[in-house]
């Protein structure tokens, strides 16, 4: 039986969400091996190589992810992360600060489009006005008695 690298990326998802980090690892290896630039394949072995506390490791497949994905938020969240947790709080900090510059860079457009799903089967219905009814007049005080 053949895996697909969907299938294969899933099962190191699911190794990882178990806490089994070097079988998550072996697995977004075996994806990357086949196809180099999996983003999502990169990310998770970086995450995963920093819970095993191997931070150097986490760190140099971090900026291979940045150099595929130079102004993505994530990259710099994860680089700033993996260097604060190495003792260098110069280049976190400097991570933490692109990461900020990323998140502004997307056009105010793409994020509300990244914000509601397109389609219409999986939108929230929207709440009908209700009809409500106002008095003709209320009465300022109605305690008081008019004499």
């Amino acid at each position: 039986m053949d895996e697909s690298l969907q299938e294969i990326f899933d099962d190191g998802i699911f190794a990882f969400s178990q806490n089994e980090y070097e079988t998550a690892i072996n697995k977004f290896e075996k994806v990357l091996a086949e196809e180099p630039h999996h983003f999502d394949a990169l990310q998770s072995l970086g995450m995963a190589y920093y819970r095993l506390e191997n931070y150097q490791k986490a760190i140099e497949i971090g900026h291979l992810a940045e150099k595929q994905k130079p102004d993505e938020q994530s990259v710099h969240t994860n680089l700033s992360l993996f260097y604060m947790k190495n003792g260098d709080k110069i280049k976190a900090e400097h991570h933490g600060l692109q990461a900020r510059i990323s998140g502004w860079k997307i056009p105010a457009a793409e994020k509300e489009s990244e914000a509601s799903d397109s389609s219409d089967e999986l939108k929230m219905a929207e709440p009908k006005p209700e009809n409500i009814v106002i008095p003709p007049k209320f009465p300022d005080m109605p305690w008081k008695k008019d004499n």
